[in-house]
Protein backbone atom coordinates (compact mmCIF):
# COMPACT_ATOMS: atom_id res chain seq x y z
CA UNK A 1 0.00 0.00 0.00
CA UNK A 2 1.12 3.15 -1.23
CA UNK A 3 2.03 5.85 1.63
CA UNK A 4 1.52 9.66 1.04
CA UNK A 5 3.06 12.16 3.64
CA UNK A 6 1.78 15.62 3.19
CA UNK A 7 2.47 18.10 5.99
CA UNK A 8 -0.12 20.27 7.43
CA UNK A 9 -0.29 23.78 6.26
CA UNK A 10 -2.75 26.31 6.70
CA UNK A 11 -5.00 25.74 3.83
CA UNK A 12 -6.17 22.31 5.51
CA UNK A 13 -7.42 24.00 8.40
CA UNK A 14 -10.88 25.69 9.05
CA UNK A 15 -12.64 27.07 11.93
CA UNK A 16 -9.24 29.15 12.99
CA UNK A 17 -8.57 32.64 12.91
CA UNK A 18 -4.28 32.54 12.69
CA UNK A 19 -1.72 29.56 13.04
CA UNK A 20 1.87 29.43 14.98
CA UNK A 21 4.81 27.82 13.22
CA UNK A 22 6.17 25.93 16.39
CA UNK A 23 9.31 23.91 16.66
CA UNK A 24 7.32 20.50 15.72
CA UNK A 25 4.59 21.65 13.48
CA UNK A 26 1.36 24.24 12.67
CA UNK A 27 -0.32 25.20 15.99
CA UNK A 28 -3.80 26.84 15.16
CA UNK A 29 -4.97 29.81 17.27
CA UNK A 30 -8.94 31.30 17.67
CA UNK A 31 -7.54 34.50 18.38
CA UNK A 32 -5.23 36.70 15.83
CA UNK A 33 -1.22 37.37 16.91
CA UNK A 34 -2.05 41.42 17.74
CA UNK A 35 -5.16 40.39 20.53
CA UNK A 36 -3.13 37.31 21.71
CA UNK A 37 -0.22 40.23 22.44
CA UNK A 38 -2.81 41.73 24.41
CA UNK A 39 -4.11 38.93 26.86
CA UNK A 40 -3.94 39.09 29.96
CA UNK A 41 -3.82 35.78 31.65
CA UNK A 42 -2.71 32.49 31.24
CA UNK A 43 -6.35 31.04 31.43
CA UNK A 44 -7.32 33.23 28.20
CA UNK A 45 -3.74 31.89 26.53
CA UNK A 46 -4.46 28.56 26.95
CA UNK A 47 -8.12 28.65 26.14
CA UNK A 48 -7.99 30.26 22.59
CA UNK A 49 -5.29 27.90 21.79
CA UNK A 50 -7.76 24.92 22.69
CA UNK A 51 -9.41 24.79 18.82
CA UNK A 52 -12.66 24.39 19.98
CA UNK A 53 -14.37 24.00 16.09
CA UNK A 54 -11.22 23.73 14.43
CA UNK A 55 -10.93 21.24 11.70
CA UNK A 56 -9.12 19.80 8.97
CA UNK A 57 -11.42 19.60 6.09
CA UNK A 58 -10.29 17.46 2.56
CA UNK A 59 -11.10 15.56 -0.47
CA UNK A 60 -9.97 12.23 -0.85
CA UNK A 61 -10.61 8.67 -1.59
CA UNK A 62 -8.26 7.42 1.01
CA UNK A 63 -9.33 4.51 3.26
CA UNK A 64 -6.81 5.23 6.03
CA UNK A 65 -5.70 8.54 7.15
CA UNK A 66 -3.04 9.07 10.53
CA UNK A 67 -3.08 12.52 11.68
CA UNK A 68 0.45 13.17 13.50
CA UNK A 69 0.63 15.94 16.21
CA UNK A 70 1.91 16.86 19.45
CA UNK A 71 -1.82 17.42 22.11
CA UNK A 72 -1.45 19.27 25.18
CA UNK A 73 -3.45 18.09 27.52
CA UNK A 74 -4.35 19.06 31.10
CA UNK A 75 -4.22 18.08 34.77
CA UNK A 76 -5.78 19.99 37.73
CA UNK A 77 -4.20 19.06 41.12
CA UNK A 78 -7.01 16.99 43.04
CA UNK A 79 -9.18 16.58 40.58
CA UNK A 80 -9.80 13.36 38.79
CA UNK A 81 -7.60 12.68 35.63
CA UNK A 82 -8.73 14.49 32.75
CA UNK A 83 -9.39 12.26 29.46
CA UNK A 84 -7.62 12.23 26.41
CA UNK A 85 -9.29 14.76 24.22
CA UNK A 86 -11.03 13.05 21.02
CA UNK A 87 -10.91 13.52 17.52
CA UNK A 88 -13.65 13.66 15.33
CA UNK A 89 -13.75 12.32 11.71
CA UNK A 90 -16.61 13.19 9.56
CA UNK A 91 -17.35 11.47 5.84
CA UNK A 92 -19.62 13.90 4.15
CA UNK A 93 -20.88 15.27 7.10
CA UNK A 94 -21.57 12.48 9.05
CA UNK A 95 -19.44 10.87 12.37
CA UNK A 96 -17.82 8.22 11.28
CA UNK A 97 -14.94 7.89 13.52
CA UNK A 98 -13.13 9.20 16.72
CA UNK A 99 -9.74 8.44 18.14
CA UNK A 100 -7.60 9.48 20.21
CA UNK A 101 -3.51 10.70 20.37
CA UNK A 102 -1.39 9.44 23.36
CA UNK A 103 1.69 11.05 24.91
CA UNK A 104 1.77 14.90 24.31
CA UNK A 105 2.88 17.79 26.79
CA UNK A 106 1.02 18.02 29.80
CA UNK A 107 -0.47 21.40 31.36
CA UNK A 108 -0.90 21.42 35.06
CA UNK A 109 -2.95 23.97 36.58
CA UNK A 110 -3.71 24.49 39.54
CA UNK A 111 -6.96 26.02 40.67
CA UNK A 112 -6.74 27.10 43.93
CA UNK A 113 -3.67 29.16 42.98
CA UNK A 114 -4.08 29.93 39.06
CA UNK A 115 -0.50 28.64 38.46
CA UNK A 116 0.29 26.91 35.10
CA UNK A 117 3.19 24.60 34.72
CA UNK A 118 4.05 22.98 31.73
CA UNK A 119 6.09 19.17 31.13
CA UNK A 120 6.64 18.58 27.49
CA UNK A 121 6.48 15.38 26.10
CA UNK A 122 6.25 13.40 22.45
CA UNK A 123 4.31 13.66 19.37
CA UNK A 124 1.85 10.31 18.53
CA UNK A 125 -0.95 9.95 16.43
CA UNK A 126 -4.58 9.39 15.16
CA UNK A 127 -5.15 6.52 13.13
CA UNK A 128 -8.46 6.38 10.98
CA UNK A 129 -9.00 2.85 8.91
CA UNK A 130 -11.80 1.67 7.18
CA UNK A 131 -13.23 4.80 5.26
CA UNK A 132 -15.19 4.36 2.48
CA UNK A 133 -13.44 3.82 -0.92
CA UNK A 134 -15.24 6.64 -2.60
CA UNK A 135 -14.07 10.40 -3.37
CA UNK A 136 -15.57 12.41 -0.26
CA UNK A 137 -15.45 14.86 1.87
CA UNK A 138 -12.98 14.47 5.27
CA UNK A 139 -12.95 16.90 8.34
CA UNK A 140 -11.28 16.16 11.41
CA UNK A 141 -12.07 18.28 14.40
CA UNK A 142 -9.57 18.98 16.55
CA UNK A 143 -10.03 18.22 20.37
CA UNK A 144 -11.95 21.12 21.31
CA UNK A 145 -10.25 21.40 25.13
CA UNK A 146 -6.31 19.81 23.72
CA UNK A 147 -4.02 22.28 22.42
CA UNK A 148 -3.10 20.65 18.97
CA UNK A 149 0.08 21.16 17.00
CA UNK A 150 -0.21 19.96 13.87
CA UNK A 151 2.78 17.88 12.18
CA UNK A 152 1.49 15.70 8.67
CA UNK A 153 -1.61 13.60 7.38
CA UNK A 154 -0.46 10.30 6.17
CA UNK A 155 -2.74 8.46 3.43
CA UNK A 156 -3.27 5.89 0.79
CA UNK A 157 -4.79 8.13 -1.39
CA UNK A 158 -3.69 11.69 -2.31
CA UNK A 159 -6.43 14.37 -0.60
CA UNK A 160 -6.86 17.97 -1.77
CA UNK A 161 -7.67 21.27 0.57
CA UNK A 162 -11.33 22.78 0.63
CA UNK A 163 -12.02 25.79 -0.64
CA UNK A 164 -13.42 28.19 1.83
CA UNK A 165 -16.23 30.59 1.80
CA UNK A 166 -19.02 27.64 0.43
CA UNK A 167 -20.96 28.16 3.51
CA UNK A 168 -22.50 30.70 5.05
CA UNK A 169 -19.68 31.99 8.18
CA UNK A 170 -21.07 31.74 12.24
CA UNK A 171 -19.18 33.61 14.02
CA UNK A 172 -20.31 33.32 17.80
CA UNK A 173 -18.38 34.25 21.50
CA UNK A 174 -19.17 33.14 24.38
CA UNK A 175 -17.93 31.22 27.62
CA UNK A 176 -16.66 27.70 28.62
CA UNK A 177 -20.03 26.39 27.68
CA UNK A 178 -19.30 27.57 24.45
CA UNK A 179 -16.20 26.10 24.56
CA UNK A 180 -17.30 23.26 24.91
CA UNK A 181 -16.44 22.36 28.92
CA UNK A 182 -18.39 18.52 29.85
CA UNK A 183 -19.00 17.76 26.01
CA UNK A 184 -17.10 14.87 25.62
CA UNK A 185 -15.88 15.25 21.80
CA UNK A 186 -15.40 18.17 19.34
CA UNK A 187 -18.73 17.84 17.31
CA UNK A 188 -20.86 17.77 20.85
CA UNK A 189 -20.46 21.08 21.49
CA UNK A 190 -23.16 23.18 21.50
CA UNK A 191 -22.12 25.43 18.82
CA UNK A 192 -20.91 22.38 16.79
CA UNK A 193 -23.87 21.05 16.76
CA UNK A 194 -26.02 23.83 15.60
CA UNK A 195 -22.94 24.57 12.33
CA UNK A 196 -23.16 21.03 11.29
CA UNK A 197 -26.74 20.65 11.31
CA UNK A 198 -27.54 23.70 9.93
CA UNK A 199 -24.26 23.53 7.31
CA UNK A 200 -22.70 26.57 8.87
CA UNK A 201 -18.99 27.03 8.78
CA UNK A 202 -18.08 27.82 12.22
CA UNK A 203 -15.66 30.20 13.86
CA UNK A 204 -16.30 29.33 17.52
CA UNK A 205 -14.66 32.33 19.60
CA UNK A 206 -15.67 30.21 23.39
CA UNK A 207 -13.28 30.79 25.73
CA UNK A 208 -13.02 29.02 28.91
CA UNK A 209 -13.09 31.84 31.53
CA UNK A 210 -12.49 34.08 28.70
CA UNK A 211 -16.09 36.31 27.62
CA UNK A 212 -14.94 38.83 29.13
CA UNK A 213 -16.16 41.59 27.20
CA UNK A 214 -12.26 42.31 26.45
CA UNK A 215 -11.82 44.91 23.42
CA UNK A 216 -9.54 42.77 21.53
CA UNK A 217 -12.08 40.24 21.18
CA UNK A 218 -14.66 42.72 19.93
CA UNK A 219 -12.00 44.02 17.47
CA UNK A 220 -11.34 39.97 16.60
CA UNK A 221 -14.83 39.75 15.59
CA UNK A 222 -15.27 43.00 13.63
CA UNK A 223 -12.36 42.09 11.39
CA UNK A 224 -13.74 38.24 10.54
CA UNK A 225 -15.63 37.72 7.98
CA UNK A 226 -18.93 36.80 8.77
CA UNK A 227 -22.41 36.25 7.73
CA UNK A 228 -24.13 36.21 11.19
CA UNK A 229 -22.81 36.61 14.56
CA UNK A 230 -24.20 35.49 18.27
CA UNK A 231 -22.25 37.01 21.41
CA UNK A 232 -23.26 35.17 24.49
CA UNK A 233 -22.57 37.24 27.47
CA UNK A 234 -22.77 37.58 30.90
CA UNK A 235 -21.72 34.18 33.24
CA UNK A 236 -18.26 34.80 33.49
CA UNK A 237 -18.65 38.62 34.21
CA UNK A 238 -20.55 37.22 37.65
CA UNK A 239 -18.10 34.29 38.13
CA UNK A 240 -14.84 36.36 37.82
CA UNK A 241 -16.17 39.49 39.21
CA UNK A 242 -14.26 41.55 37.24
CA UNK A 243 -17.14 44.56 36.62
CA UNK A 244 -19.51 46.32 38.41
CA UNK A 245 -23.44 47.24 37.54
CA UNK A 246 -21.70 51.18 36.43
CA UNK A 247 -19.02 49.51 33.94
CA UNK A 248 -21.32 46.92 32.06
CA UNK A 249 -23.68 48.65 30.09
CA UNK A 250 -21.11 51.05 28.60
CA UNK A 251 -18.98 47.94 28.24
CA UNK A 252 -21.23 46.23 26.39
CA UNK A 253 -22.51 49.20 24.13
CA UNK A 254 -18.61 49.68 23.60
CA UNK A 255 -18.29 46.09 22.52
CA UNK A 256 -21.35 46.12 20.24
CA UNK A 257 -20.33 49.37 18.67
CA UNK A 258 -16.46 48.16 17.94
CA UNK A 259 -18.06 44.74 16.26
CA UNK A 260 -20.60 46.96 14.59
CA UNK A 261 -17.48 49.10 13.01
CA UNK A 262 -16.76 46.07 10.50
CA UNK A 263 -20.66 44.02 10.48
CA UNK A 264 -22.87 47.28 10.11
CA UNK A 265 -26.20 45.22 8.67
CA UNK A 266 -24.77 41.41 9.71
CA UNK A 267 -27.59 39.96 11.96
CA UNK A 268 -26.29 40.03 15.57
CA UNK A 269 -27.97 38.10 18.59
CA UNK A 270 -26.85 38.74 22.08
CA UNK A 271 -27.77 35.81 24.02
CA UNK A 272 -28.15 36.53 28.02
CA UNK A 273 -26.97 33.47 30.42
CA UNK A 274 -28.37 29.90 30.75
CA UNK A 275 -29.75 29.63 33.75
CA UNK A 276 -26.83 28.62 36.95
CA UNK A 277 -28.58 28.69 39.78
CA UNK A 278 -24.84 29.28 42.30
CA UNK A 279 -24.78 32.66 40.27
CA UNK A 280 -28.55 33.93 39.77
CA UNK A 281 -28.41 36.01 43.22
CA UNK A 282 -25.31 35.60 44.04
CA UNK A 283 -22.44 37.67 42.76
CA UNK A 284 -19.02 35.81 42.51
CA UNK A 285 -16.44 35.38 42.44
CA UNK A 286 -16.37 31.64 41.90
CA UNK A 287 -14.07 28.96 44.05
CA UNK A 288 -13.56 25.63 43.36
CA UNK A 289 -15.02 23.32 45.37
CA UNK A 290 -13.88 19.63 46.47
CA UNK A 291 -15.81 19.07 49.41
CA UNK A 292 -17.96 16.04 47.71
CA UNK A 293 -14.80 14.69 46.49
CA UNK A 294 -15.07 15.70 43.46
CA UNK A 295 -15.09 18.96 41.05
CA UNK A 296 -17.83 21.29 41.78
CA UNK A 297 -17.96 25.24 41.90
CA UNK A 298 -19.52 27.53 44.15
CA UNK A 299 -20.61 31.40 44.62
CA UNK A 300 -18.50 33.23 46.81
CA UNK A 301 -19.98 36.38 46.70
CA UNK A 302 -22.59 38.36 49.44
CA UNK A 303 -26.10 38.56 47.51
CA UNK A 304 -27.01 41.73 49.43
CA UNK A 305 -24.11 43.40 47.97
CA UNK A 306 -26.09 43.44 45.04
CA UNK A 307 -27.27 46.77 46.12
CA UNK A 308 -24.04 48.62 45.71
CA UNK A 309 -23.67 46.98 41.92
CA UNK A 310 -22.21 43.47 42.52
CA UNK A 311 -23.12 41.59 39.10
CA UNK A 312 -25.55 38.51 39.28
CA UNK A 313 -27.29 36.47 35.94
CA UNK A 314 -29.99 38.00 36.91
CA UNK A 315 -29.00 41.54 36.64
CA UNK A 316 -27.29 40.82 33.70
CA UNK A 317 -30.23 39.30 31.70
CA UNK A 318 -32.18 42.75 32.80
CA UNK A 319 -29.40 44.88 31.43
CA UNK A 320 -29.02 42.99 28.28
CA UNK A 321 -32.40 43.28 27.69
CA UNK A 322 -32.86 46.96 28.27
CA UNK A 323 -29.52 47.23 26.49
CA UNK A 324 -30.83 45.70 23.12
CA UNK A 325 -34.69 45.91 23.35
CA UNK A 326 -34.43 49.80 24.18
CA UNK A 327 -31.25 51.84 23.55
CA UNK A 328 -30.00 50.08 20.40
CA UNK A 329 -33.04 48.17 18.70
CA UNK A 330 -34.56 51.43 16.54
CA UNK A 331 -30.88 52.21 14.84
CA UNK A 332 -30.08 48.18 14.40
CA UNK A 333 -32.48 46.41 13.22
CA UNK A 334 -30.49 43.64 12.22
CA UNK A 335 -29.97 43.60 16.15
CA UNK A 336 -31.54 41.16 18.55
CA UNK A 337 -31.58 39.55 21.90
CA UNK A 338 -32.55 36.20 23.57
CA UNK A 339 -33.08 35.22 26.96
CA UNK A 340 -30.54 32.15 27.61
CA UNK A 341 -33.40 30.93 30.00
CA UNK A 342 -35.26 29.79 26.75
CA UNK A 343 -32.45 27.67 25.97
CA UNK A 344 -31.66 26.14 29.53
CA UNK A 345 -33.75 27.07 31.94
CA UNK A 346 -35.27 25.76 35.77
CA UNK A 347 -37.30 22.73 33.92
CA UNK A 348 -34.05 21.62 31.69
CA UNK A 349 -32.19 22.05 35.21
CA UNK A 350 -34.33 19.38 37.22
CA UNK A 351 -33.78 17.08 34.31
CA UNK A 352 -30.34 17.79 33.24
CA UNK A 353 -28.42 19.20 36.22
CA UNK A 354 -25.22 21.25 35.95
CA UNK A 355 -22.44 18.41 36.48
CA UNK A 356 -20.27 20.96 38.35
CA UNK A 357 -22.62 23.26 39.29
CA UNK A 358 -21.71 25.35 36.49
CA UNK A 359 -21.25 23.61 32.82
CA UNK A 360 -24.31 21.96 31.32
CA UNK A 361 -23.92 17.79 30.78
CA UNK A 362 -23.31 16.61 27.26
CA UNK A 363 -27.21 15.97 27.01
CA UNK A 364 -27.92 19.69 28.06
CA UNK A 365 -24.93 20.62 25.41
CA UNK A 366 -27.90 18.63 22.57
CA UNK A 367 -30.99 20.48 24.24
CA UNK A 368 -29.02 23.91 23.77
CA UNK A 369 -28.28 23.02 20.30
CA UNK A 370 -31.55 22.12 19.43
CA UNK A 371 -33.48 25.15 21.42
CA UNK A 372 -31.01 27.45 19.41
CA UNK A 373 -31.39 26.10 15.84
CA UNK A 374 -35.40 26.81 16.47
CA UNK A 375 -35.08 29.82 17.94
CA UNK A 376 -32.72 31.67 15.80
CA UNK A 377 -31.64 29.64 12.58
CA UNK A 378 -35.58 28.60 11.75
CA UNK A 379 -37.31 30.57 8.79
CA UNK A 380 -38.07 33.94 10.27
CA UNK A 381 -35.19 33.52 13.07
CA UNK A 382 -32.97 36.20 13.69
CA UNK A 383 -30.34 34.67 11.99
CA UNK A 384 -32.42 32.77 9.26
CA UNK A 385 -29.64 31.78 6.84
Amino acid sequence: MTTITTPVTEDLLHGHLDVERTGRGLLPHRLPARARRQVPDEQLAMAESQPSGVRLAFRTRATAITLHAVPTKRAYPGVREVPDGVYDLLVDGALTAQATVPGGNLRTVDLATGRFDLTEGPSGSARFTGLPARDKTVEIWLPHTETTELITLETDAPLAALPAGARKRWVHHGSSISHGSNATHPTGTWPALVANGAGLDLVNLGFGGGALLDPFTARTIRDTPADLISLKLGINLVNTDVMRLRALTPAVHGFLDTVREGHPTTPLIVVSPLLCPIHEDTPGPLAPDFSTGTLRFRATGDPAERAAGRLTLTVIREQLARIVAERRADGDPALHHLDGRALYGEPDHDVHPLPDGLHPSPEAHRLIAERFAALALTAGGPLAP
